[in-house]
């Protein structure tokens, strides 16, 4: 192959800004740059290139110019989609990925090293225009621009949603496939459970019936214990009801609190690209994979009877964009695996939306699909800092990031083996509530939680950290955003709207879980940690106050779906049919994130394994 991309040469001298391990702490982001730094000589100093016969990042290495399936986009859905596939060897399949390799990349191998992939070059860097409903804020979304996608560089959060998020696809799209009940195979057929990091007994911390130990992404609960463990565990004991224990969120039951689980295998990140293009399958003869290659345009490659056939992509190398434009036509089907933002784009890019907005941005329409863009869905966000008011808390310092990396490197052990975050937390607001007079309830089901909680300590044990950062998720938004071209540039990133907080609804739903919150750290548990809010947080009856501080201090969870939503096949909305085939063209399949007609109640990585491997099966069933 021609290069392997340095990480480290890229990322050096790049700002890093700190999360999940010691999540949203000003205090120790002078800890966290040096634990980079560290890392960065390490690496320098002990780790070897690897090189891939079938992994390049030049179209003229590539030994086949036909292929029966090409794909776009590497990531958490693309990968699983080219290993399926490959499976059959008289397919040939070839991958094209915006981003390099992720061999290599030391940082995305270190569960605690997370923070430093974002806003680096291997983060999209995609922003919002302002939102109103943050104040005027532009929010930074974090997408992966690497083989694995956001699988790469992700929190490693591993949460399915509620069974009833999936019988309500399987409701809208009319095809009983997308149910709980049809896709729990799908999630087990992608998952490898394993033992935590420190093998400790993890009895009643998961409920094994719902987990699979033969499947491809590696997945355990937390293998760093924290000192604020107890705490969350007895809080939960004291009061019961709303924050109930629940041995396993991810039975399709996840009220309550819980375990954390996390896409961790011995110690280190299991993305798409280390679990379904490892070693052993990427040296498929089938299977080859381009990486610094941007998708810019998908063409038509026949019409019949007025509908087109979009099996042709145009791209061109990333750090060459003057130089030689490619195409390739895939025999069987082009599949569009780029995200949430990037396969929306591709498609408004090659004239498949709205006619008229594709107009004003100087594009020809091919395919009349106003959807397109519409529905873009995102869950806002909070984080919370509790002082605790005692002695013996630990401060973090060189000595300690020094023990901590030295650790994982002989052991995949300690603190980096995982990321600060132990016990979630999922609630409803409660049916008695006065908003739902005002409000129709947007949760799929009643087992459906309205808000998640993160419990993050910093990763300190047996003591304490100086804080507790507490994150709060709504998860169920009702506004929709959009996503619209900023120009026909295809290297220009589109304009993103989220409509963060645009629905008096999601305002509510917010306070709500800042007044749940305090509810559940007033236990009698945490009495001995003296805990108070680092910045003024206003009382729970302030409700302008309250207001304006989501306004000013909120952000996104990084969930975004719905760019390309999938509704029944016959519908007068949405970009694809449950089949996952673009409406009114032929050759064309999109598979990832932006299908999905309602985001999930939780992290979307895991629902993106499952959609993934079940649309490897619907794809391989018209080919047969």
């Amino acid at each position: 192959m021609d290069r392997i991309l340095d990480s480290f040469d890229d990322i050096k001298g790049e700002s890093v800004e700190l999360s999940y391990i010691l999540a949203f702490l000003p205090e120790y982001r002078e800890f966290a740059m040096a634990v980079f730094a560290y890392v960065v000589a390490f690496l320098l100093s002990h780790v070897a290139i690897r090189a891939s016969c079938l992994l390049v990042d030049s179209m003229t290495a590539l030994p086949e110019t036909e292929y029966d399936f090409v794909i776009v986009g590497g990531g958490n859905a693309g990968a699983v989609v080219a290993n399926r596939l490959t499976e059959y060897p008289r397919w040939k399949v070839l991958v094209i990925e915006a981003g390099p390799t992720h061999e290599n990349v030391f940082n995305a191998r270190v569960p605690g090293l997370v923070a430093t992939l974002q806003r680096s070059p291997y983060d999209w860097n995609y922003t919002t225009i302002p939102q109103p409903g943050y104040n005027g804020r532009s929010i930074l979304i974090p997408r992966g621009h690497i083989l694995g996608g956001t699988s790469s560089i992700n929190g490693q959060f591993y949460t399915r949603g509620s069974s009833s998020d999936f019988d309500r696809w399987a409701k809208v799209t009319g095809d009983p496939g997308w149910s709980w009940k049809n896709l729990l195979p799908y999630f087990l057929k992608s998952e490898r459970w394993t033992e935590p990091a420190d093998g400790h007994n993890t009895t009643g911390e998961y409920d094994p019936r719902f987990h699979n130990t033969r499947g491809m992404t590696y997945v355990s609960v937390s293998g760093t214990p924290q000192a604020i463990d107890t705490r969350v565990l007895e809080a939960s004991k004291q009061l019961g009801g709303d924050y109930v224990y629940n041995r396993d969120f991810n039975s399709g039951e996840s009220l309550g609190i819980g375990w954390v689980q996390l896409t961790v295998g011995h110690g280190e990140r299991s993305s798409s690209a280390t679990a379904y293009l490892g070693p052993k399958f990427i040296d498929r003869t089938n299977l080859h994979v381009l990486v610094d290659h941007q998708a810019v345009r998908v063409l038509n490659t026949t019409s019949r009877g007025g509908i087109p056939s979009l099996r042709t992509v145009r791209f061109i190398k990333r750090t060459d964009r003057n130089g030689p434009v490619h195409e390739v036509t895939a025999k069987k089907e082009l599949i569009l695996s780029a995200g949430v933002i990037g396969t929306a784009q591709l498609l408004l890019l090659s004239g498949i939306g709205d006619p008229s907005e594709l107009r004003s941005k100087a594009v020809e329409p091919l395919v009349n699909l106003p959807s397109v863009g519409k529905n873009v869905t995102d869950q806002p966000f909070l984080a919370l800092q509790w002082a605790l008011g005692i002695n013996g808390t630990v401060t973090p310092s060189e000595e300690l990031q020094q023990q901590w990396l030295s650790q994982w490197n002989k052991t995949r052990t300690g603190p980096l083996s995982s990321i600060g975050h132990n016990h979630l937390g999922w609630v409803r607001i409660p049916d008695t509530s006065p908003i739902w007079s005002q409000h129709e309830d947007p949760a799929s089901g009643p087992n459906t939680p309205h808000v998640e909680f993160a419990f993050n300590g910093g990763a300190f044990y047996p003591n304490p950290g100086a804080t507790l950062t507490t994150v709060l998720i709504g998860l169920q938004p009702v506004s929709r955003g959009t996503l619209s071209l900023n120009s026909a540039d295809p290297f220009e990133h589109p304009l993103l709207d989220l409509a963060f907080l645009d629905s008096d609804l999601d305002l509510y739903t917010m306070k709500y879980a800042i007044r749940s919150l305090r509810r559940f750290l007033k236990a009698p548990a945490w009495d001995e940690y003296k805990l108070s809010p680092v910045s003024p947080l206003p009382d729970d009856e302030a409700e302008e106050g309250l207001t304006e501080y989501l306004r000013n201090l909120g952000d996104s969870a990084a969930h975004p779906v719905g760019s390309a939503a999938m509704s029944a096949k016959n519908a007068s909305y949405g970009v694809v049919d449950p089949d996952l085939k673009l409406k009114k063209a032929t050759g064309l399949r999109i598979v990832d994130a932006s299908i999905m007609p309602y985001v999930t109640a939780g992290h979307t990585q895991a629902p993106v394994y499952a959609i993934a491997e079940r649309a490897a099966d619907l794809i391989k069933d018209s080919w047969k």
